[in-house]
């Protein structure tokens, strides 16, 4: 979205489900792919915890599901939570888990937001977030908007850098892979830079992806 140099790398890097409980979030994971998603952790900056499903494609290498829900157990946060999740409307919507946003990773993501900012698109400000795996800790830093909204309703996604370790490098093969991407509603400039992240569609929802598996074809759609 800018001319002032050479842009970041990016690419898809995983799918964002929100659910009421990761109890339903399993629930409907195994009788929607026959799949039982990997333990993930907890979320202290946002009181969120997650588990997670590896999607990893030729088009979309290291790609990963999560699954997250706001975590019973732990203090709200100072801030509202990302994905939207403390609004009334969408904890309505997700009475069965939906797929609400992607995240999109970067491996320069403050030029990513400077790019992004100059093409009339603001991302929100960075902040740095971790969480505890048996693998040990996982540390990131990603966009947020101030308010926890999902900008775009979804379609324009968040933006992620990891320091380190990926996710993926420790998830096993699920036998679920993403075949493609749709988002709708987002501008010229911001479907030019996405490329080939994802596809533009004329569509009432947001934002669609399709998954292949065990059980076929099954497409995801967010909430309008």
């Amino acid at each position: 979205m800018s001319d002032s140099g050479p842009l970041p790398t990016i690419a898809l890097d995983h799918l964002v489900v929100a659910c009421r409980s990761l109890d339903a979030g399993r629930a409907w994971c195994e009788a929607t792919f026959g799949v039982v998603p990997q333990p993930g952790g907890r979320h202290a900056l946002m009181g969120t915890h997650n588990l997670l499903l590896a999607l990893a494609s030729a088009r979309y290498p290291k790609a990963y599901l999560e699954l997250i829900a706001i975590d019973p157990e732990a203090p709200a946060p100072a801030q509202p939570r990302w994905f939207d999740l403390d609004d009334a409307a969408l904890q309505r919507a997700i009475a069965i888990p939906r797929l609400v946003h992607w995240v999109a990773r970067s491996d320069d993501v403050e030029a990513t937001v400077a790019a992004l900012r100059a093409g009339g698109a603001d991302p929100g400000r960075i902040v740095a977030a971790e969480r505890m795996t048996p693998h040990g800790m996982l540390r990131w830093r990603i966009t947020l908007p101030g308010d926890g909204r999902r900008p775009s309703a979804g379609a324009m996604p968040l933006w992620i850098q990891w320091s380190g370790e990926h996710p993926g490098d420790a998830l096993p093969a699920s036998g679920i892979t993403i075949e493609s991407l749709e988002v709708s509603g987002i501008s010229d400039a911001l479907a030019a830079w996405l490329g080939s992240l994802a596809d533009r569609a004329d569509s009432s929802s947001p934002l669609s992806a399709v998954l292949i598996g065990p059980r076929g074809r099954v497409t995801l759609t967010s909430p309008a």
